[in-house]
């Protein structure tokens, strides 16, 4: 067989040499041609001049400040702005978003260079880390622009962009994931997350439009610190102190608090909280020491009508120009009382500390008084959630009963409220139900972290009135440990409570709830009997202690959950002084529920594109 014929000219072995090089340089160009649907940031043409466009809300992303972000928000158009700055631009960053931080099955919008361009786009990681571009490319690009001060990079999304790779941008905690490229990437696909610098930041990032009220200036301050306390070398601590203020002090209105918290000691103060005591307990003792000792002064116990909290993460928090929270004056206690959460889990000794809290306030009253609540669950053992589950729901309730009991006819307004829980803590939420109608969320984060828990002003107060009921439903995940959790004041145990700030002001300072203990001991019993198991000591040990002898198989998580959705409760509906309302409070029936709110539908779910002129972003 041959194969080169005897008769080929020259020419045509040129011509065959020639074709084959120029089919290898288009497969060259093609190999380095844009990436598909990314934007060439060279080639950047703005529309037209950019019009002013304010950025209220910013943060720091690495420790550094490095990196800093800063947005706005369009909720008539339900999209988010973001201008990105980066002091020192090397090879690359990434912006992302995800659930609760992770690397893996992220949002993210990323720069990058191919060593001879840059590019802009819209990508996504799997469940290893591994980058790629998205084929929907949701982030817009509006400007890259090189400053004195840094390298800034405008673009914006939807809220909700109906992609399944993108992340939903709602109500409560964003995590926002951060990383610096240190080399160039010829193609996306390179790029592992887990092989390169990135940090994680949680911001609020849909807050309301309002700027923040100036102080009026006749405004003073008080602070209510902890006394140079020595932080004891263990995991959980709760440090009360007792202050007074000063002698014959007249009413004023708080209008604005804020966290002192001592340098360095940032990672350890978990949570603060200010309490007045009753005005009934005329003196109360010094005291300065652990909440949990028995020798501590039993007034310490009237001390409950909660002033200022503060919890890791909360910025200042400023009350809404008609209301301020009310302080000194006739019929009001000189007594304060700080309690100070100390989370050490490395056992550090001999750290002091003086955090606490920074009061201001105004001798000229407003129109209300203004109170907080606590919402949601008691902090007790009675209430767990088994181990190795990836999500379980325990709920808090505010009775019909109980507000009818201690509301005004009028109703009162919530404006603010905090939401809390520990380590477990993923999700919180807590709606009105009026006529067994869950009528409107108070407040909601689906992304909730222990690490992170800001006062949340809400976009419209809401009215609650008496006979409504308010349902805190928090969500845990457990997969990580071995036995339940039970419900209680150490960090590795549980809470779920939502702190309320609403106006007038009532007797009403705590509406929580848990399940009957006669039900939970049935259950306890009925798992003994069907596991065949020795005979139940139910009764004889502590609750703690019955919930860690249950075999948690499926069924036994399946039956507690139907006993907490079903069984009878024990309502707290307590006064500022720990006394319940009269009233019969224990063995009542759960708020039934017959429907439930519809979640708000986006732009890109309706049936066709939103109509109308593009709205401006607020300022």
């Amino acid at each position: 067989m041959r194969i080169f014929n005897r008769d080929l000219r020259l020419q045509d072995v040129t011509l065959l040499y020639f074709t084959a090089l120029a089919a290898l340089m288009v497969i060259l160009v093609a190999s380095y041609q844009a990436p598909m649907h990314a934007v060439d940031v060279s080639k950047l043409v703005p529309s037209g001049p950019l019009p002013p466009l304010p950025m209220p809300f910013r943060v720091p992303l690495d420790p550094r400040g490095e990196l800093y972000l800063a947005w706005n928000i369009s909720y008539a158009n339900q999209e988010i702005y973001m201008e990105l700055r980066v002091a020192d631009l090397k090879q690359g960053v990434l912006l992302g978003m995800s659930d609760q931080g992770e690397l893996t099955n992220a949002d993210l919008v990323v720069l990058w260079n191919t060593g001879t361009r840059s590019y802009f786009g819209d990508a996504w990681s799997d469940a290893e880390g591994r980058v790629s571009l998205d084929s929907q490319q949701d982030y817009e690009l509006i400007q890259a622009k090189q400053k004195p001060d840094g390298y800034y990079l405008l673009f914006k999304r939807p809220f909700s962009t109906c992609d399944p790779k993108d992340y939903l941008i709602e109500e409560g905690t964003v995590h926002i994931i951060y990383g610096f490229l240190d080399g160039p990437l010829s193609t996306l696909g390179q790029l592992n997350l887990s092989r390169i610098h990135t940090g994680v930041q949680r911001v609020l990032m849909l807050r309301p439009d309002t700027p923040l009220p100036a102080l009026p200036s006749d405004v003073q301050t008080l602070e209510v610190r902890a006394p140079n306390v020595v932080i004891p070398s263990q995991e959980t601590t709760y440090w009360c102190f007792i202050q007074m203020l000063p002698d014959n002090m007249p009413k004023n209105h708080i209008i604005m608090y804020e966290s002192v918290i001592t340098p360095g000691n940032e990672a350890i103060v978990h949570h603060i909280e200010v309490f007045q005591c009753s005005p009934d307990v005329q003196t109360v003792p010094q005291y300065s020491g652990s909440c949990d000792d028995k020798m501590k002064p039993s007034k310490l116990n009237f001390c409950r009508h909660v002033l200022a909290a503060w919890a890791m993460g909360a910025e200042g928090f400023y009350y809404p120009s008609d209301a301020g929270l009310p302080m000194g004056g006739p019929g009001s206690s000189r007594y304060l009382r700080l309690e100070v959460h100390y989370h050490n889990p490395l056992l550090i000794s001999g750290r002091q500390d003086s955090s606490g809290i920074r009061l201001h306030y105004t001798p000229s009253l407003r129109r209300y008084d203004a109170a907080i609540m606590e919402l949601g669950l008691v902090y007790t053992p009675i209430m767990a959630a088994p181990p190795k589950q990836r999500a379980f729901h325990l709920s808090g309730y505010c009775t019909s009963k109980c507000t009818q009991t201690a509301l005004p006819p009028g109703g009162i307004y919530i404006f603010a409220s905090q939401l809390h829980t520990h380590l477990a803590g993923r999700g919180v939420r807590t709606v009105l139900v009026r006529g067994g109608k869950e009528r409107e969320v108070v407040q909601e984060d689906q992304h909730f972290s222990a690490h992170y828990q800001p006062i949340r002003v809400l976009r419209k107060a809401v009215h609650v009135l008496p006979g409504d009921v308010l349902i805190t439903k928090c969500t845990y995940n457990t997969e990580d440990r071995s036995k339940p959790t039970v419900g209680g004041f150490g960090i590795m145990e549980e809470m779920c409570v939502n702190y309320v700030h609403y106006y007038p002001q009532t007797m009403l300072e705590l509406c929580k709830t848990h399940v009957d203990m006669a039900h939970l001991q049935k259950f306890f019993s009925a798992m003994n009997r069907f596991h065949g198991s020795d005979p139940c000591v139910c009764g004889e040990v502590g609750v703690t202690e019955q919930y860690s002898q249950v075999r948690w198989d499926p069924f036994a998580v399946q039956v507690l959950n139907s006993l907490y959705n079903t069984a009878p409760i024990s309502m707290h509906c307590n006064q500022s002084d720990a006394r319940a309302f009269p009233g019969d409070w224990d063995d009542q029936p759960l708020p039934l529920v017959s429907s439930t709110l519809d979640k708000a539908r986006y732009p890109c779910e309706a049936a066709g594109p939103p109509s109308g002129p593009t709205p401006t972003p607020h300022a």
